[in-house]
């Protein structure tokens, strides 16, 4: 890789949020070029041309890192850009993450005073000989930037002909560096395209609806513009009159400005990206054409797939995929539309086993892994902030936000089970062991019980009836429960590294956090003492091993299930049905799932969701949206994948599909059925080849039909658990008694 911390350049201007730099530089090209590589990074976000091309398809390049100690780079390949004698790279610098408005206190120059950029340009000519052009030469020169505008939130305003922001010229940047400059091969990009399915007039304004809520970008073509200048507004909704709905975007304005000139190049922005379904389009008529919209995500290679013949499960299945889509965008994102779109570490470790089914993320979760690492090491307590990368040097804070922190152990794990490698938990157990020392250095205290970390949370987060201030005073169960499980996988990786002293510490912690816990939380009748049904989903999950104890808080939690429905938040609801599949209970675990009541799944879709929301009220019953303070603000994303954990589900109990050694070398396909779906078809790719589960319920039976590629153990229900080597099977059972009976009374 080419080293490009020699080379960086700024402009030294007074601070303008949302201004960006435009350079040039002269390359001459005497004849053949073997090869050219042009490597570029800057401390915000850059694009780079040649001769009006775009190098590469990187967008928001060179991606969001934690830049007191890291920043990535790109190496383009551009030797097909360059033509025999003069030609123009052409580098756009916007202020990005780095020192652009960004958090939901938007918040300006968190990293630093102003952007910088560098590149180097190699050419190695047919002779053999070869030359460099970088940008701290000489006669790289600034130019008329056409942007009067680019921010994260609030979108962009361009003027194709040139922008009102004077010209100054750079000069060498004088600030500190992050410590490791290094390629990143996961990036992200502009992927499938997002047709309009629906254009209609409203008040004066043309309202474009493409069908699908999803992060993403628009090209705007001026040949098609019947004006001189156009805006567009992004929405996730409309309100009941037609009109863009735009409340739930804060102080994000989420708009496109702009302002045609001569010539008639498709414009797409550099800078922002949207979350939205809708578009508000005026100041010019609509034209096909005119507006073409793409989605944008990280990469990943879709590795799942499922079908089934009821149309409410499917639809499901699709807005959690979707949910996906849109906030893995560099890192695990919370939402794409608001002023927010932060790596949320909680969110993340929620949804990744089911993200690790939907597609391949590794190499996703091996960059968000390093970003943890990195801005934990400026953690003055060792802890891992709920948002990564972070702002920078911090400690805990009031809240100590478990849950969020526990990213950091959870993650690795499942990794190495879905992947069969045991890189992110190298990479990642120092880290891991400096967390929860850090957890149990916090056990006891002024607020707390021996051996447990008693303090202000926001416990089984946006549980229904549960607001903020009730959980910060009652979500030591939940908290502690991810103390317990940050002990147990510690005990269990220092075994695995063979560090027998610390395996021994953590086992040992493990087991005094359980007693405590089961002594502060826990009733003799099972019942919790804080009583909402977060608190019992995550104690049997996580804390209590399989005994009297635990058949009896279960059985409180079924008790609960059946008199409530279900009332979960982010944390429990990822565990709900899972917890209720392996335990007899299929056909509640069904019931929950399919249940068209709020809170639930089937009711965001038949409230017309094509992503997951945040909150299962965001739209309350009679039609209006939940606009209600959660946290000093108004917070309702419709495009929020936390609740789309329930894609594990699909993955492991409807198909079936799960590990039985790491990376799938031996699998379990243990199906779940229930007469409601009907019939239901999909796969898998894992590291050891592709897996294919299908059932159909018929009058007299289930039928199974499965693909594996290595030895399986085969459970399939009415009929006894086997092994079996790699092939296809087909196999007809009688349907259970249960199959056509709900087990939840209100349903």
């Amino acid at each position: 890789m080419i080293d490009l911390k020699p080379y960086f350049i700024t402009v030294p201007r007074a601070y303008t949020e949302g201004t960006v730099e435009v350079f040039e530089q002269a390359v001459q090209v005497p004849g053949a070029v073997k090869r050219a590589t042009l490597a570029v990074t800057a401390l915000g976000v850059y694009e780079a041309q040649l001769n009006g091309k775009k190098a590469g398809d990187v967008f928001l390049a060179p991606g969001h890192t934690y830049y007191p100690h890291n920043l990535h780079v790109q190496q383009y390949d551009v030797t097909h850009l360059l033509c025999a004698g003069g030609n123009t790279l052409r580098v756009y610098l916007g202020q990005g993450w780095y020192c652009g408005r960004f958090t939901h206190e938007n918040k300006t120059k968190i990293y630093g005073e102003a952007p910088a950029v560098s590149w180097a340009l190699e050419l190695e000519h047919a002779d053999g000989t070869t030359a460099r052009y970088t940008s701290a030469d000489a006669d790289v020169r600034a130019v008329q930037s056409p942007y009067a505008y680019a921010g994260l939130y609030d979108g962009e305003e361009v003027f194709a002909d040139g922008g009102p922001t004077p010209v100054i010229q750079p000069v060498p940047y004088a600030g500190r560096l992050p410590d490791v400059l290094e390629q990143n091969d996961v990036c992200v990009r502009l992927r499938e395209e997002m047709p309009v399915v629906c254009a209609r007039e409203k008040n004066g304004a043309t309202i474009l609806d493409f069908g699908q809520n999803f992060a993403g970008v628009v090209t705007i073509d001026p040949a098609k513009m019947d004006g001189d200048m156009l805006r567009l507004r992004h929405g996730e909704r409309l309100n009941n009159d037609g009109s863009l709905y735009t409340v739930n975007l804060r102080r994000a304005k989420a708009e496109l400005v702009y302002h045609k000139g001569a010539e008639r190049v498709p414009y797409t922005p550099r800078f922002a990206y949207m979350g939205f379904r809708y578009i508000e389009l005026t100041g010019c008529g609509y034209t096909d054409g005119l507006i073409t919209a793409h989605a944008v995500y990280s990469d990943m290679e879709r590795t799942g797939e499922f079908a089934c013949e009821n149309s409410l499960v499917q639809r499901l299945y699709q807005n959690q995929l979707w949910g996906q889509k849109s906030n893995y965008v560099e890192v695990p994102t919370d939402c794409p539309q608001r002023d927010e779109r932060m790596g949320y570490t909680g969110d993340g470790q929620v949804f990744a086993r089911t993200g690790m089914y939907n597609f391949d993320t590794e190499g996703f979760w091996l960059k968000f892994l390093k970003d943890i690492r990195y801005s934990q090491a400026d953690n003055s307590e060792g802890y891992v902030a709920p948002t990564v990368p972070a702002e920078g040097p911090v400690g805990i804070g009031f809240i100590n936000m478990l849950g969020w922190a526990n990213c950091d152990t959870i993650v690795p794990e499942q990794l190495y089970w879905q992947y069969g490698s045991d890189a992110a938990l190298r990479a990642q157990y120092e880290s891991m062991k400096t967390l929860a020392d850090c957890e149990i250095r916090h056990m006891g205290g002024l607020m707390g019980k021996k051996d447990l970390w008693i303090g202000p949370n926001l416990g089984d987060w946006l549980a229904p009836g549960k607001d903020i201030k009730y959980m910060a005073m009652h979500n030591g169960p939940v908290s502690n429960a991810f103390v317990a499980n940050d002990l147990r996988i510690l005990a269990w990786a220092a075994e695995y590294f063979g560090e027998s002293d610390a395996a021994a510490r953590y086992a040992a912690q493990l087991a005094k956090t359980r007693a405590a816990y089961c002594k502060a939380f826990i009733k003799k009748n099972g019942s919790m003492k804080d009583d909402y049904q977060g608190a019992y989903v995550m104690a049997l999950s996580y804390v209590l091993e399989k005994g009297a104890l635990w058949d009896a808080v279960f059985a409180k939690l079924l008790q609960k299930l059946r008199a409530e429905g279900m009332q979960t938040g982010f944390f429990a609801t990822a565990q709900l049905l899972p917890l209720l599949a392996e335990n007899g209970q299929e056909t509640l675990a069904y019931d929950l799932l399919l249940q068209e009541g709020c809170p639930g799944w089937m009711y965001q879709i038949k409230h017309g969701a094509t992503t997951i929301w945040e909150r299962w009220d965001a739209i309350r019953p009679d039609g209006t949206v939940n606009e209600s303070d959660q946290n000093g603000s108004n917070m309702v994303s419709f495009n929020h994948y936390a609740f789309g954990a329930v894609g594990q589900f699909y993955y492991q109990y409807i198909l079936g599909i799960r590990p039985a050694a790491p990376g799938f070398a031996k699998v379990r396909i243990a199906p779940v059925t229930d007469a409601r779906l009907c019939s239901v078809s999909g796969s898998y790719q894992s590291r050891a080849g592709k897996i294919r589960s299908a059932w159909r319920v018929t009058g007299k039976s289930v039928e199974f039909e499965i693909d594996t590629p290595v030895e399986t153990e085969l459970a399939l229900p009415g009929l006894p658990v086997r092994t079996v080597p790699a092939g296809h099977y087909r196999e007809c059972v009688p349907p259970k008694q249960s199959e056509t009976r709900s087990a939840l009374s209100n349903v």
